[in-house]
Parts: C-alpha cells; sequence; structure tokens
C-alpha cells in the first residue's frame, strides 16, 4: 500500500533543491555570494531561536558592507530558492493527494470524491445531482493584473525542474539514473540562476497576452480533461451503484475561461481596440495549434481497419462527401488509409484544421485569408466531426476507444471552443457617457444628453437603442477618446464573426453608480449591429456587467438595478439573451476605501440584494468576484470562498477572477491545475444546493453582530487610513510603494492620476504590495480588532457566541481563517525598521504604534474565538509553509531597508543611489515570491 509521504520527504527536496542552488553560487559566483548568503541565512535562523543585538548588528553590518553586485547576487539567491521551495511543496501536496488515492478511502475536503459522498449521506438523489450538474457553470477569469513578478522565461524554467524532480519520484530509477536527474537538475537550476528574472523593458499588452497564453499551453490543456475525468469516476465510484440499467449522470460541459487580457482598458491607455484583436487572433492560434497536436496523436491512437469494424452510415457518408469537397488532403495518395476510416477523417480533420491556422495567420500578418477555403467555418463544424468518429465508434463496440484520448480532445474543444477564452471587455462608465453625449451631437432630433436627469436619460436611450439603425454616425467628427470607444465596440461586433460568436465573455463597466451606465453601452452596442431590434423582435448579443466597486457603490447596488431590471427596453434585450443577469462585484477597491470588515459585509449585503431582485424577476444571476491575490484584495482559498457566500446567492454559476501571481501557483502545472479545478467546482456544486434543497437557516442574530462589526471596523480603518494626519506620509514612506511603481511587472499604471499620492490615487494592487513588502500587511486585518473588542468587551457570553459565528458560519468562519493568513505573514518588528525610513519620526512612531497595538488586539481576540493558541493552527501544514520561509524573508527585508535609505538619501550623488536600484527592486522580486503573493 502507498504511504503517505511526511514532511520529512518535503525537506528532503527542499534541502536537494538549496544544496544544487549552493554548488551553482560556489562556482558560478567565487564562492563570496554563497559565502554571504549562508552567514545571513544562518545568522537570523539563529535570530528566529533566540534575539541577540549584538548578533543583529553584526549582520546588518555585513549587509551594510556588501556592494552593489554581490548584493545583487545575494537577492537572487533568497529569490531563486523560494521558487524552489514553492515548487517542493507544489509538488510534495501533489504526492500526498496521490498516495490518498491510492490508499483508497474517503479523500481530502473538497475533493470530487469526498463532496459526493457527502451529497449521498445527505440523501442528494441521482436526479438531484444531475440538476446541480446541468447548472453548473464554474468561470476563473485570467487578468493582467500587475502582480506577477516573475518572466514567463523563468516560469518555463521552473516547469522544466518540477518535471525532472518528478521522476526521482519513481521507484522503479536506480542509482545510476537517480544521479543523472540530480545532474540535470543541477545544470536546470544553473541555468534558471543565468536568466535574469527581472524584467529589462516594461511588458507591453501583447507579453502579458503571452503570458496568459502560457497557462493553458502548459498545463490547462491538459487539465481540463483530466478534471473531467476525476469527476466522471468519482460519480461511478459513488453513485454507480444506484443506477438502474441503462441510466447514466451525464456530467455537462460545466467548465469555461475567461479572459481580461487586451481586454482590459479601465486605466490602461496601452489596451486599444487592435489590442483587442490582436489578443483573440493570438487566441484563437494558441488552440488551433493545441488541436493539431492532438488530432496528429490521435491518427496514431484510431487505427481501426474497415476489415475488422463496421463504422456508422454517417461516417460513411462523411467520408464520401469529405473526398469530393477536400481533394488536397491526400493529393496523389487518394488512398491513403481508405482502410482505416478513422485515421482517414483524422487527416481531413488536420487539413482543416491547418487551413483555419493559416487563415489566421494572414488575418496576423494583415493579408485576407482567402486562400484558405477548406478552413473550418466554426468550432461547432469541427466538434461535429469528433462526435461523429465518437458515436461510429460506440456503434461497432469500440466504447473505450471513444472515451479516451478522443474524449479528452472533445472535453478540450467544448471548453475552449475556436476562442480559447471569453473576452471580457472593461470600461469606465464616464468614458460611455461622454460618447453618449458625442453622439447624440450628431443628431439634431435627440436632446442634450449631457443635461438630462436620470429618469430622462434611461427614456431617450430606450428609444435610442429601437431606433439605432436609423442613426448614422460620422467617426471623422468624433474626438480621440468617443473614436476609440466607439471603434471598441465595432471590432466586438466584427471578431464574433471571424474567431466565434463566444469570443467575448461580459462588457464590464467600472464605477457603475446609475442604471442609465449600463443603458449607455447597450446603445452603443446597438450602433454597431449588437443589440437592438429586427422588426417587433429584439435581439441582444452582448452581456453587460456593472462593476460595483467602492462602499458606496455596494451600498447604492439595491436602487441601481431596481432601475436597471425594471427597464422595459432593457428587460426585453435581457430576456432575449438568456435572461442572464451577471453582476460584477470589487474586493479591491471597497477593501482599500474602507477596510476589509466593510468590504466583506458590504459584499455580502450586495449578494444578498442583488439575488433577491433577480429571483422576484425571474431573471437568473450570476456574480462575478473580483478577487485579488491577496486576503486584503478578496483572496484566500477559493474552495472556502465559494462556499461563504450568503445562502442561496450561488445557483450553479460563479465567476471569478485569477489574478497575478495565483495564476502561476494554481496554473504552472498539470496536476496543482487540475486539483484547483476540482476545489473549485466542488465549491460551487456545494453552494449550489438551494437549487435542490429549501434553506431555512436563521442567521438574523449573526447578521445583527456582523453589521456592528463592519461599522465599528470601518470607523478604525477610516480613522486611521482618512483621519490620521501624516498617514499617506507614512505610506509612501514606510513602504517601498513608489520603487514598485518602477518595476516592469505590468502595462498598467500603478497610480491613477501620475503625481497623485493620495489614497484614492494609488490603485489597490499598489496599496496592498507595499504594505505586503513592509510586512504591515494592515488592509487584510486592520479594524478587525477593534471592532471584535467593542462588541465582545468582557461578556463571557457574547465571546461564546462569537466562537459560534465561527464554528456555525462559513461567512465569518472564511473571515477569521484568511485574517489568521495575513497576520501571519506580518511581522511587527520588521515594520518598525519600515517605519525608521519615515521623515517625521514622531508622526511615524505613532502610527506604528497604532497599527502594531491593532495587531496585537487582532491576534488576541482571533485566538480567543478560534480557540487556538497559535495562527494559522488548525491548518498546520500552511503554518509549516510559512514558518519556514521566515529566516529567509527576514534577511531581505533588512536588506530592502538598507536599501532605500541610500535610493532615497538625496544627500548622496545621483550616480550612487543609482547603483543600489537594481537589488532594491530585485528585492522586491524576492521577498513577493516568499510571501507568495503581492498585490
Amino acid at each position: 500500500m502507498t504511504k503517505i509521504p511526511s514532511d520529512t520527504q518535503l525537506r528532503a527536496r527542499v534541502k536537494l533543491y538549496g544544496n544544487l542552488l549552493g554548488g551553482v553560487l560556489r562556482t558560478q559566483e567565487g564562492g563570496r555570494v554563497l559565502t554571504a548568503v549562508e552567514s545571513l541565512r544562518k545568522g537570523y535562523i539563529d535570530l528566529r531561536k533566540e534575539d541577540s543585538p549584538r548578533k543583529r548588528l553584526k549582520l546588518e553590518q555585513l549587509i551594510e558592507s556588501l556592494d552593489a553586485e554581490t548584493l545583487t547576487h545575494v537577492v537572487r539567491a533568497f529569490s531563486t530558492y523560494f521558487s524552489l521551495a514553492n515548487l517542493a511543496e507544489e509538488s510534495f501536496q501533489h504526492h500526498i493527494r496521490r498516495a490518498q488515492v491510492y490508499r483508497g478511502g474517503a479523500l481530502w475536503n473538497g475533493s470530487f470524491d469526498a463532496t459526493l459522498r457527502e451529497f449521498r449521506e445527505q440523501g442528494v438523489t441521482i436526479a438531484e445531482l444531475q440538476v446541480l450538474l446541468d447548472n453548473a457553470a464554474y468561470i476563473p477569469v485570467f487578468t493582467a493584473h500587475p502582480t506577477e513578478s516573475r518572466r514567463r522565461t523563468i516560469m518555463e524554467h521552473l516547469r522544466h525542474i518540477f518535471l525532472t524532480a518528478e521522476q526521482l519520484d519513481d521507484p522503479r530509477i536506480g542509482k545510476a539514473q537517480d544521479k543523472e536527474l540530480i545532474k540535470k537538475l543541477e545544470y536546470q537550476i544553473q541555468t534558471l540562476w543565468k536568466t535574469d528574472e527581472v524584467r529589462t523593458n516594461k511588458p507591453q499588452v501583447r507579453d502579458e497576452i503571452k503570458n496568459g497564453l502560457f497557462y493553458f499551453r502548459e498545463s490547462l490543456f491538459d487539465a481540463v480533461p483530466e478534471t473531467y475525468r476525476y469527476l466522471e469516476k468519482a460519480i461511478r465510484r459513488i453513485y454507480g451503484s444506484d443506477l438502474t440499467e441503462g441510466q447514466h449522470i451525464r456530467v455537462p460541459n460545466l467548465l469555461h475561461f475567461g479572459s481580461w487580457i487586451g481586454g482590459d482598458r479601465d486605466g490602461n491607455p496601452f489596451v486599444t481596440p487592435d489590442t483587442t484583436v490582436l489578443a483573440l487572433r493570438l487566441q484563437k492560434r494558441e488552440i488551433l495549434r493545441l488541436y493539431l497536436r492532438a488530432v496528429t496523436d490521435l491518427t496514431h491512437v484510431l487505427t481501426h481497419s474497415k476489415n475488422l469494424c463496421v463504422i456508422s452510415e454517417s461516417m460513411t457518408e462523411s467520408l464520401e462527401q469529405d473526398m469530393e469537397r477536400f481533394t488536397a488532403v491526400f493529393g496523389d495518395f487518394p488512398q491513403r488509409f481508405s482502410k482505416e476510416p478513422y485515421r482517414r477523417k483524422l487527416y481531413v480533420i488536420r487539413h482543416r484544421l491547418k487551413h483555419s491556422l493559416s487563415a489566421l495567420e494572414a488575418h496576423l500578418e494583415g493579408y485576407d485569408d482567402s486562400p484558405y477555403g477548406d478552413a473550418y467555418l466554426s468550432e461547432q463544424e469541427f466538434l461535429a466531426d469528433l462526435y461523429l468518429i465518437r458515436d461510429s465508434l460506440i456503434s461497432h463496440g469500440d466504447s473505450e476507444a471513444a472515451h479516451g484520448e478522443l474524449q479528452d480532445l472533445i472535453r478540450q474543444t467544448e471548453t475552449f471552443g475556436f476562442f480559447l477564452v471569453h473576452l471580457d471587455i472593461r470600461q469606465e462608465s464616464t468614458r460611455h457617457t461622454d460618447a453618449v453625449s458625442e453622439l447624440f451631437s450628431q443628431h439634431a432630433a435627440l436632446p442634450d444628453y449631457s443635461s438630462l436627469n436620470e429618469t430622462e436619460r434611461l427614456e431617450v436611450l430606450g428609444d435610442a437603442i429601437s431606433h439605432a439603425n436609423e442613426l448614422k454616425i460620422d467617426k471623422s467628427k468624433l474626438t480621440e477618446a468617443t473614436r476609440e470607444t466607439f471603434e471598441t465596440f465595432e471590432v466586438m461586433s466584427r471578431m464574433r464573426h471571424e474567431i466565434s460568436p463566444k469570443a467575448f465573455g461580459a462588457y464590464v463597466i467600472s464605477m457603475t453608480h446609475t442604471a442609465s451606465h449600463v443603458m449607455e453601452v447597450i446603445f452603443l452596442a446597438s450602433l454597431t449591429g449588437l443589440a437592438g431590434r429586427n422588426g417587433n423582435e429584439w435581439f441582444c448579443n452582448i452581456r453587460v456587467s456593472p462593476l460595483f466597486e467602492t462602499i458606496i457603490d455596494l451600498e447604492h447596488i439595491e436602487p441601481v438595478m431596481t432601475n436597471l431590471l425594471n427597464n422595459t427596453t432593457y428587460a426585453s434585450l435581457l430576456k432575449s439573451s438568456g435572461n442572464l443577469q451577471e453582476v460584477m462585484l470589487g474586493y479591491s477597491d471597497s477593501a482599500k476605501d474602507g477596510g476589509i470588515l466593510a468590504s466583506v459585509w458590504s459584499l455580502y449585503e450586495a449578494q444578498t440584494k442583488i439575488s433577491s431582485l433577480a429571483r422576484a424577476r425571474g431573471i437568473d444571476c450570476r456574480l462575478f468576484h473580483g478577487r485579488g491575490g491577496t486576503v486584503g484584495r478578496g483572496g484566500g482559498p477559493t474552495h472556502d470562498a465559494i462556499l461563504s457566500q450568503p445562502e442561496g446567492t450561488v445557483r450553479g454559476q460563479i465567476k471569478l477572477t485569477e489574478q497575478g501571481e495565483v495564476l502561476s501557483y494554481k496554473y504552472s502545472n498539470t496536476e496543482t491545475a487540475a486539483y484547483e479545478l476540482s476545489m473549485g467546482i466542488t465549491g460551487l456544486l456545494k453552494a449550489s444546493t438551494s437549487l435542490i434543497r429549501d434553506q431555512n437557516t436563521d442567521r438574523s442574530e449573526f447578521l445583527q453582530i456582523m453589521d456592528k462589526l463592519a461599522m465599528d471596523g470601518e470607523a478604525a480603518y477610516r480613522g486611521l487610513t482618512d483621519n490620521t494626519t501624516g498617514f499617506v506620509d507614512y505610506f509612501y514612506e514606510a513602504t517601498p510603494v513608489t520603487e514598485i511603481g518602477l518595476m516592469n511587472i505590468g502595462s498598467r499604471p500603478s497610480h491613477r492620476k501620475k503625481g497623485d499620492r493620495s489614497k484614492s490615487s494609488v490603485r489597490a494592487i499598489a496599496w496592498v504590495f507595499g504594505w505586503g513588502q513592509s510586512r504591515h500587511t494592515l488592509p487584510a486585518w486592520f479594524g478587525i480588532g477593534t471592532a471584535l473588542e467593542n462588541w465582545r468587551g468582557n461578556d463571557p457570553d457574547r465571546l461564546a457566541k462569537l466562537q459560534r459565528m465561527y464554528v456555525e458560519w462559513p461567512f465569518f468562519r472564511a473571515l477569521l481563517s484568511n485574517t489568521q493568513m495575513s497576520l501571519f505573514k506580518a511581522d511587527m518588528d520588521i515594520a518598525a525598521r519600515y517605519a525608521e525610513l519615515a521623515e517625521n519620526k514622531a508622526m511615524a512612531n505613532a502610527i506604528y504604534q497604532t497599527i502594531r497595538n491593532e495587531y496585537n488586539r487582532t491576534v488576541s481576540h482571533i485566538l480567543s474565538i478560534t480557540g487556538a493558541t497559535s495562527l494559522l493552527q488548525e491548518t498546520p501544514q500552511l503554518a509549516l509553509s510559512l514558518t519556514r520561509r521566515s529566516p529567509y524573508l527576514d534577511p531581505l527585508n533588512h536588506i530592502q531597508v538598507m536599501l532605500l535609505k541610500r535610493c532615497r538619501d538625496e544627500s548622496l550623488p545621483q550616480e550612487e543611489r543609482d547603483k543600489w536600484l537594481n537589488p532594491l527592486l530585485r528585492s522586491i522580486n524576492a521577498i513577493a515570491g516568499g510571501m507568495r503573493n503581492t498585490g
């Protein structure tokens, strides 16, 4: 029986990586870098065990004595170590799960196996399970938010190291092979070391598009069918005995992927209509190449002979038609594979895919696709061919072959089509208002839009949408901004025909404040044929998703959405497109605005309100969660996050952003990607049980308590961030946020307004990134301690209620669990060193003490409520992982503080200051990797 791996094996793998990296440093850097790294590593490990002011001073003197080049390589060494340690942990977790599968029995919480067993124990019938599956849509959306500080080249090298190390765990290899693999790992790590991990230039949007494609090529294309296989096997294992003869549980296409990369133009001047076209074409090229590889592989699998099986009649007819239509496939060898019908069909499929790819390449190079007439017109044609082969195989008893590699390709095609991902478009609401005002001014019969009130705007927009085909637009008279806004809709209309009707996801409107903001987008869409009326029939080929971001926006969601859904024109358009309303909720800006407690509670209440509004009107509602990587931006384990949503608000569908560094941690390797997708799907299925069962949980008392906690938490947070003199200066001086803006990690500016040092100007990503680097991590927890203390006081009964909330309420449990992770990553002693960077020492000390006191208060109350003696006691593996990193993060933080002093010291010559900038930027990269998140 396979044994569950122990932590000893993980530590051995981390040690192997460390030794190999040490060997590389010794041979490549002459020993001086390794000596410094080891002195710092061992010294800070000792300080973690027992503090010694003398030893601490000695280590700081060592840091200050290093020249810029040595310091750069010391930082790089720690950064590389973190990358390798992360790989070891990812592999270890995968092996634990695999060993559990081999042992049999119940698997981990959130696995398909455990979830279905739970359903069966709860009495969920086959019919009810089918309802859950039929209504399920799990939609991760990849974004280019600049929080992934690693280059794609580095990720590719790490993938190679991961695959080589996996071979070391094969029990069949001997000592000689083991040595060869370790030698291979050594040179792979050496290559990694000699590859610059910091980008030389700021990435262009094109680079970000390619970074997004990396994950599909390297892992997701294979992880998707693997995930479906795991689900189907679990269903057969748990529910198989309940099925009558001929009965089966069908697993529909429930996995979908979205993207903002190349479509998110809010605050990013580099995303243009041409950029969006490029993104769509590169996505299509990527998936066509993957299909070509898969079809070629199938030609070596489906080698059935006509002499040994009788193919279906429809298959025979299709082949005859192919030979008449696609004469170029076999050229001078028209009888090739005449006795092997599936290979013959697959060659036709491959020929057509090649024509599709060639036509696409022509578009990318600026030519038309006229010479490629054999190309597939749509993904449905391609799918039809695959279904034809599958059904024929089943007809002559080869079901196993039909449900092998061919079924994997069918799953991939159902998921990715010819579009790969559904590209969302995002723009800020005032751009549409300005565009509508300008377009209205071209027609004397239309009123001055800017002078209308909200009621008048809704009325005039509804009328204009129904008569959009009568309005002629003179683009030459438009301002540049309006012309670009208008051309975005033209691109959407055109690319739905060129790429796929499914090429686009939603049109997301940032800063939605009124119902007219949504209707403005519909009006602009109607001018390009995306919505409107054909005679008496409404049609709508665009889905608009209003985004509510700030605390005030979330509080106004009910009146805004009521006005929108009550609008007869909008209701007709929505009905014509499937009666599904998507609403996006912004986590990052609401948390930056009012603090984590006010944010999560406003989001909770907003979901309840919009779900109730939609249900009352017979409308399906899909909530789109704009979660970031860190807890301060809505992050945390996806499975638990979905379960923590208000009961009854998740009804089969959920959409959520996957941002920055989260992508590489979740989706760089097939094994981990399949695990992450399955955890998301099971969370969705569990949270959607209101589709099959009434939920009458009375949480009225808990809700009242949360109202008070959120109010006090927001007051405490705003008291610090909005009403404390000098706080914004403290943020800019006691964190590296300004220097983060110099890093080449994203095409989007770190501030909305250049030079504006206000809290409102800095983007939520940079806000959380800066606090995380300086080990404050305050956006994820500040205000919680005060709120808990105010409500609880010294009343033991109130403490007992909070403890009951933690045990019984998934929302509250997830909140405190995520908070613990952020508190664990904080280090108030290190934060104190950053506070010393501030110019006004007295003011900075007062602010720091306020932060430290709230930290201690929050830790104390959370431990009381959870009944733990230390943070993360209930998740020991996570605690161990973070603890393992601390002695390596400590020297990096001290190095960074010293470098910030030097780079900011205006008494030094500019040339002297500049030479420390390179290691400083690399220290930001390294700390982000060590903490396993950035913004």
